[in-house]
């Protein structure tokens, strides 16, 4: 009860300043603590919440908070405007599906059309950046890999590169197409893998980076089988 409460009150302070274009920035004064705190929970909202839901109707959000919040009468039931809002972001969630789903077969399209790329019986791509002779893991086996992952469009959503490490992992504990994928190759090799939606995280993605239907791209390189 209490981290809900805290979510609507930094709702209420982040729209009340976030609308600018539509009226003219609010003028902020920060001079106590309990501003910056009020202030720095707007923030975190802002940057954890709000986004999710794209474009919104600050007044009106601002006005069904405010009645809700002071048990005023609404103009929704607390259900209604549950269905109201899982419909309109599963309406968002299939017009991106559909944009990721048309973007990444063609670029699996395109790819596969390269040199030196190969097309598994899954629909797994991959390239040799760097050939190795030797041990190639088994599904049970732990690895050791440096990789790094990106979208198609070249965003990078994790790299071990980027923390300095490499990662550990069981390779029957991964997405379909790391446990084919790293089965292909040796110790000392780096290949890079283009990975179909369904050998990936499938129809929901994952997380706030990987949507819907997305298409990935790794740089995998083995260093050590473990097991």
């Amino acid at each position: 009860m209490k981290s809900k409460f805290i979510v609507l009150s930094a709702l209420l302070l982040t729209l009340a300043a976030c609308d600018k274009k539509e009226s003219a920035p609010m003028e902020i004064n920060l001079a106590s603590e309990e501003d910056r705190f009020s202030y720095g929970l707007g923030m975190l909202v802002g940057e954890r919440v709000l986004k999710q839901y794209g474009e919104v109707n600050y007044d009106l959000v601002l006005a069904g908070m405010k009645a809700q919040h002071q048990e005023q009468t609404t103009l929704l039931t607390l259900e209604e405007a549950g269905e109201s809002i899982n419909a309109q972001m599963e309406k968002k969630f299939e017009a991106e599906s559909a944009v990721n789903k048309k973007r990444g077969q063609d670029y699996l399209k395109d790819n596969a059309a390269k040199e030196g790329v190969q097309v598994t019986e899954s629909g797994l791509q991959y390239s040799i950046i760097t050939a190795a002779d030797g041990a190639r893991p088994k599904p049970t086996d732990e690895v050791s890999v440096h990789y790094r992952g990106t979208l198609i469009d070249g965003t990078e959503f994790d790299s071990s590169y980027s923390r300095g490490a490499p990662t550990s992992f069981t390779l029957n504990q991964v997405i379909p197409g790391w446990t084919e994928g790293l089965q292909l190759m040796s110790i000392g090799s780096k290949y890079r893998f283009v990975i179909p939606y369904e050998l990936a995280y499938g129809e929901r993605g994952a997380g706030g980076q990987i949507g819907p239907f997305e298409t990935l791209i790794f740089e995998v390189e083995l260093i050590a089988i473990n097991s």
